[in-house]
């Protein structure tokens, strides 16, 4: 299809040209050092015990006079290495000394070697091993997991190269127990997404969701990440509202030396490449996903308000302010596209080191929603459900994002004092143009319904953090101070009907415009904007042979929030043959004229705005103790006081305030037995709590642009207090290998549950707290190598987790919650969760490699229906199987073939035997080279 050239705007302008500095910048910086006969050893020093950095550590290589100290985290440089294979020794007081053999420098390069030393219990006897074992010695994925004082699972960025996924929603659902809910929602051991934290860099990020304080993952893209950590056992020093589990998001640290990495991509959809894609009209052409301003509420129906008092001539004049925009454009299926640059390395800066790591990502993609069908159901007295009104037809969705980071790092006082900076910005488009056919039984005199959906959604997040650490007189002091911000914006969303009626003058059917239908024609309004002001401080310091630790936070979140949404309706002055043409010449203003009154337009009485203040003081105190040789504890507690108002205001003005107070304290206690030098066994307890969301407590009527609901708050919830019992036995026979096994249980007291009301209107959403719930369950990870069993099967490894679980809600005598089935299983609930992968490597450095990895989630409950008559909704299992090939073919050049969604599962909820939603969106094949010189 031609287009028009569209101007620019100045703010794109402005976005071009910064990005444009931005790159030559980070190129500028990336020339290669001239030529010199030296290289340098750069890496860690670590607690081989607890992972932590051991500040202090002497560094040297052997048969020189080169020698460092590490840093506050445990960091080392030796510059001026000769080109050659050394020997390099690390000695701490405490710690048994080790000496590293043949570590190879290459001139003008840098050599990783990251050292782990072990307490010296006994003796200061020196260790002596190998550059190559030494490096299998340190992985860093399972020995977070293995050194953690809780039960923890990591997702390294090695693990997300070997893998398809391209954003962090992708890779965490590897992790066991984790499974990813709508594509972007974290749901652990089956819970909801509700009882799920997210943090990037330590710090709370607030939520873009209108209808959710829950962070969209698929917001971050995978090749700013170094690592997704997973917690999920509580200790004093989280967030009290850690209730299912903390995901922690680690954007990439400076690399200790300088590297350059740039990668471009492409791939094919099956359902949308080379097909008809629709898309809202002119938003496909948008590359950088902001031409919401263009889309936003006209000022003159802003300022109409209610339209109370206004003259038929102002309704007209509202009525011709509105985009004369109703269906969607067809666009060609191109194949998707990605690119990302990042630079990285560590140079002296004014007599200081100084690390910088700066990365740009950019992704489009395209899909089809093939065979798409959207129904209702309502009860019958049979107690089955039936179907109502159902709709076929199909989706497109045009999908963009893009971002940028740039972290800085310095170190002061002889490395005891290191600085860092840390910025992130992350921007999505969504273009979602939607087009089905279907009856409405309410309506009999009308067949053949065609509904057409046009959404356009962007969200942003932006991320600042200024961070500490001070190594002071044998304590550690850490500080951290964080602004965020998010925005989410759908601007102008189309709801429209048309249909086949009956033309009373000829006899004949017309397909028209459904005028006299309710939501015939749509136009919503809706924006968001969140702000969080936060900073803590930790002091860690050894006493009575362990660590204590002190520590206290403060944040501040601001939130406002708007959806406005109006109808406009036939006022029967509007024949047959009128409404039958199309919906821009109806609405293109020859019907808005003087005092005419052909089309009515009316505020929709779902909606209106809402501010959220909301404040969080905690301090906390916690122990790591040894008890023996063999066992520790971890315990304390945390107290926080907690404050919310919510000012809600309806369409008609009329405002609803919300307010809760809440002050906890949160205990922990951790026990660590050490097995053997392989095996660990844990065991924790502890209680934590889980919060009304925003909306929740708003009891105004809105609907859910996301699924279309109507829904309304309920200013009566309360706080979920949940007691948290877990035992985990692991053992880790081998670099890379890991068996572990647990058991874990939540008790839940007025656990907040969303219900399914269902109405003359259509199914209703809202919520309530259960009297109690009992969550409990088994996990198994294992990976291992398979060259133990044959020498051909050496570059083969295996790898499974699997969860299983079930709950047990207790409705109590809440109305609405003892309405819903007292056999059920809490909401989100899945039963079960299983991951697993086939890896293959071949070369020193795992050069070449290609992994398979298949993921299924069993069904889950979307919502608890209120009504015996009316079967619960679930979500059904939908089975994944994806294939990563990484392969070099040259100096610095590597290639990356990526295949998902092979098995092209349908997504799908059924409620009883109704079909409430069903779609497939075909596999694709992506394909990137690398260059890394």
């Amino acid at each position: 299809m031609r287009r028009s050239h569209r101007p620019r705007s100045p703010r794109e302008s402005r976005l071009r040209a910064a990005l444009a500095v931005a790159f030559a910048v980070l190129l500028g910086i990336a020339a290669p050092a001239s030529a010199q006969n030296t290289g340098r050893i750069v890496g860690r020093v670590i607690d081989g015990g607890t992972g932590r950095g051991i500040p202090g550590a002497q560094v040297s290589v052997g048969g020189s006079t080169l020698r460092a100290t590490a840093g506050v985290d445990g960091r080392y440089t030796l510059s001026g290495v000769s080109a050659g294979a050394h020997t390099v020794s690390a000695s701490y007081l405490g710690y048994s000394p080790k000496t590293v053999t043949g570590v190879n420098v290459a001139a003008g390069a840098s050599a990783d070697l990251d050292i782990s030393l072990n307490t010296a219990t006994l003796s200061l006897t020196s260790i002596t091993v190998t550059a190559v074992r030494e490096a299998g010695s340190v992985n860093r994925a399972l020995d977070e997991q293995r050194t953690s004082t809780g039960v923890v699972n990591s997702t390294t960025s090695e693990q997300i190269a070997r893998s398809p996924d391209s954003d962090a929603a992708q890779a965490v659902q590897r992790v066991s127990g984790v499974t990813v809910s709508e594509g972007k929602f974290v749901v652990v051991r089956g819970l909801g997404e509700r009882y799920t934290t997210t943090s990037l860099n330590g710090a709370r990020i607030p939520s873009p969701e209108p209808e959710k304080r829950v962070v969209p993952l698929d917001l971050f893209p995978s090749a700013l990440l170094e690592s997704i950590t997973t917690s999920k056992t509580f200790t004093p020093d989280q967030p009290g509202d850690f209730s299912g589990a903390s995901v922690n998001l680690r954007t990439r640290s400076f690399p200790a030396r300088r590297t350059l990495t740039l990668s471009l991509g492409g791939g094919l959809t099956q359902s949308a490449t080379g097909s008809s894609v629709r898309a809202v009209p002119g938003a496909q052409s948008e590359w950088l996903g902001t031409s919401a301003g263009g889309r936003r509420l006209p000022g003159l129906v802003r300022a109409a308000g209610n339209f109370g008092g206004l003259t038929q001539q102002s309704m007209n004049q509202v009525g011709r302010a509105f985009r004369n925009e109703w269906a969607p454009e067809s666009t060609d299926g191109l194949p998707n596209g990605s690119a990302s640059l990042s630079l990285g390395g560590e140079d002296p800066l004014f007599g200081h080191r100084f690390g910088y790591v700066g990365s740009m990502t950019y992704s489009r993609s395209q899909e089809v929603r093939l065979d798409e069908t959207r129904s209702r159901a309502v009860a019958n007295p049979d107690f089955h459900a039936r179907t109502y009104d159902a709709f076929q037809g199909s989706s497109g969705v045009n999908s963009l994002l893009w971002g940028g980071m740039l972290n800085l790092s310095t170190f002061l006082g002889g490395a005891s004092h290191k600085l860092e900076l840390n910025n992130s910005y992350n921007r999505s488009a969504d273009n979602d143009a939607y087009f089905g056919v279907g009856e409405l039984e309410q309506f009999s005199n009308v067949a053949n319904v065609q509904r057409t959906s046009l959404r356009y959604t962007e969200r942003s997040v932006a991320s600042s953090q200024l961070r500490g650490t001070h190594q002071l007189l044998g304590a550690q002091l850490e500080w951290a101070g964080t602004l965020s911000r998010v925005t989410r914006d759908e601007p102008d969303r189309v709801d429209l009907l048309y249909g086949q009626e009956q033309n009373p003058a000829g006899g004949q059917f017309a397909n028209a415009w459904l005028g006299f239908l309710p939501d015939a024609a749509r136009r919503t309004f809706s924006e968001l904007d969140e702000t969080a002001r936060s900073g803590t401080v930790d002091l860690r310091f050894p006493a009575l042979g362990g660590t204590v630790r002190f520590g206290a936070l403060g944040r501040q979140v601001d939130r406002n929030a708007e959806a406005r949404s109006y109808n406009l309706s036939n006022t029967a002055r509007l024949t047959v043959q009128q409404r039958a043409a199309s919906p821009e010449e109806i609405f293109d203003g020859r019907y808005f004229q003087g005092e005419d009154a052909y089309i009515l337009i009316a505020p929709n009485t779902t909606g209106g705005s809402y501010g959220a203040d909301e404040s969080v003081a905690a301090g906390y105190a916690m122990m790591e103790m040894p008890l023996s040789s063999s066992f520790s504890l971890v315990g304390g507690a945390r107290v926080e006081r907690w404050n919310l108002d919510v000012n809600a205001e309806r369409t008609d003005g009329e405002r609803v305030p919300v307010s809760r107070r809440n002050t906890d304290i949160l205990p922990s206690l951790a026990l660590n037995a050490r097995l053997s030098d392989v095996q660990n066994l844990r065991l924790s307890v502890s209680q934590t709590l889980s919060r009304p969301e925003y909306r929740e407590l708003a009891e105004i009527s809105y609907r859910d642009l996301v699924n279309n609901q109507e829904v309304v708050g309920n200013a009566d919830l309360v706080r979920a207090l949940i007691q948290n019992y877990d035992l985990r036995w692991e053992m880790y026979p081998a670099s890379g290998e890991v068996l572990s096994l647990g058991v874990f249980a939540k008790r839940f007291r007025n656990p907040i549950e969303q219900i399914e009301i269902a109405t003359s209107g259509g199914n209703q959403l809202s919520y309530t707290n259960a009297e109690s719930a009992l969550n409990y369950g088994a996990e198994l990870e294992a990976r291992k190598a398979l060259g133990d069993f044959a020498s051909v099967l050496e570059p083969f490894a295996v790898s499974l987790n699997a969860t299983v679980m079930k709950s047990r809600i207790s409705t109590g005598n809440d109305p609405r919650s003892a309405a819903t089935r007292d056999d059920r299983a809490m909401v989100g609930q899945a039963p079960y969760v299983i991951n697993a992968g086939l890896s293959y490597t071949r070369g020193e450095r795992a050069s070449t490699s290609a992994t398979l990895l298949f993921n299924v989630v069993g069904r889950r409950l979307v919502a608890a229906a209120l009504t015996p008559l009316l079967d619960d909704p679930y979500e059904q299992p939908r089975r994944m199987l994806d294939f990563s090939l990484r392969t070099p073919l040259r100096q610095g050049v590597s290639l990356k073939l990526d295949a998902e969604n092979l098995l092209d599962s349908p997504v799908e909820w059924k409620q009883g035997d109704v079909t409430r939603l069903r779609y497939r969106t075909g596999r694709t094949l992506g394909f990137g080279i690398s260059w890394a010189p």
